[in-house]
């Protein structure tokens, strides 16, 4: 019964009624979004295993490091197993076309990412054949890449046009896994360098280094960066989180951009929703004066004015939440080189909904005092 009088209330005009839920759905979709945007920023760190090491040039990670240094890596205490790596930065017929790709010791390489689901026959073809590679299940798709597929990619970092050919695709263990890298044999980017620039052969960008329990990375990264102090290439060996967040705090101010943008959304939403609730309050005077008179107390008529703000904005969080889910799979399908994981999450939900409640607890804050305030007398007085 009451469920129904705030219904009939909340829509008595509903062209106002109409306009104030599409202005919450459009706040809460891009509220959604933008914490979507935000978390997508931190998917790296979030799927990041406290279990790997990342040791890169202590100047830069521009600066190499030599390929001997896996040697004396794999002696330190606690290590289970060494890989390494070199950012290639190969562009993919032209420049808009940005992934990650990587050479990669591809034995050792999938042994510490288990995370990659690579079918076996797929991952005996990539061992067994120096020019293959493997590519995300997203990043093949966009593409149109299949197994067999010979693909080149123009070097940038190292120069000329390279040849691959696609070997395996692999899937995320699960949704925060990013599906679009393209990795492929180190050797054959070594052999390669070799020949055509010698200087630069044998080194490597960096070091992923697995340990045997998360509780020694900070023991064995200190180890690793002692081993290699006051060398012509000293270390700085960090856990994997930390050093995806190295790259994040680039962006720190976008971040911050972003995350003030959602809160000034709430902010506006709040305002419209307030000057409705304050326009439905002025117009019912009567209506909770009669009330009064019934012999309704405050808080029978403060439970129907923050009702009707609930009804009203939990209608427009509701339809925004809804709306965001296509949404963000369109703006995911149209950015998949930014964003390779773009989902909404479930927290991402429970911050719509609180700030829904939010929105309507605060708008009908000055609205309830209003009626609750009104002597009977004056509101009777506004009755025709």
């Amino acid at each position: 019964m009451i469920l129904r009088i705030l219904f009939r209330n909340a829509f008595r005009n509903r062209l106002r009624t109409g306009l104030t839920i599409l202005g919450i759905t459009v706040a809460i979709l891009a509220f959604g979004l933008l914490r979507t945007v935000v978390a997508a920023w931190y998917a790296g760190v979030e799927a990041a295993s406290a279990a790997r090491l990342v040791t890169r040039n202590s100047v830069s990670l521009v600066f190499p490091l030599p390929l001997s240094y896996k040697d004396k890596i794999r002696q330190v205490s606690g290590v289970r197993g060494v890989s390494w790596g070199n950012w290639f930065g190969g562009i993919y017929i032209e420049e808009k076309n940005f992934f990650p790709n990587f050479a990669v010791d591809a034995p050792t390489y999938l042994e510490l990412y288990p995370e990659f689901i690579l079918p076996e026959d797929q991952k005996k073809s990539f061992l067994g054949d120096r020019k293959g590679f493997v590519a995300g299940r997203r990043i093949a798709a966009q593409f149109g890449w299949k197994l067999g597929d010979t693909v080149t990619l123009r070097g940038v970092i190292f120069p000329g046009n390279w040849d691959f050919v696609l070997r395996g695709i692999y899937r995320g263990r699960d949704k925060t896994i990013d599906e679009t890298q393209f990795f492929f044999h180190w050797d054959y980017l070594n052999e390669m360098v070799r020949r055509l620039y010698p200087g630069r052969a044998d080194q490597v960008g960096f070091y992923m280094i697995g340990v045997s329990h998360p509780d020694l990375a900070a023991e064995v990264s200190a180890a690793v960066d002692d081993m290699f102090r006051n060398s012509l290439a000293e270390t700085l060996t960090e856990t994997e989180k930390a050093f995806n967040l190295g790259f994040i705090s680039m962006t720190s101010t976008i971040v911050m951009a972003i995350q003030l943008v959602s809160v000034v959304i709430i902010f506006i939403i709040m305002a419209v929703v307030a000057n409705t609730m304050a326009m439905t309050t002025r117009e019912r005077i009567g209506d909770y004066a009669i009330l009064k008179t019934l012999g309704f107390g405050g808080r029978h008529i403060a439970a129907l004015v923050f009702g009707e703000a609930l009804v009203v904005t939990l209608t427009g969080c509701v339809l925004g939440m809804a709306l965001t889910f296509p949404v963000a799979r369109a703006f995911a399908d149209s950015l998949p080189n930014f964003f390779p994981v773009f989902n909404v999450s479930n927290e991402t939900l429970a911050l719509d909904v609180a700030a829904a409640l939010l929105v309507a607890g605060v708008a009908g804050v000055i609205p309830t005092r209003r009626a609750i305030g009104i002597r009977i007398a004056d509101g009777l007085r506004r009755i025709g």
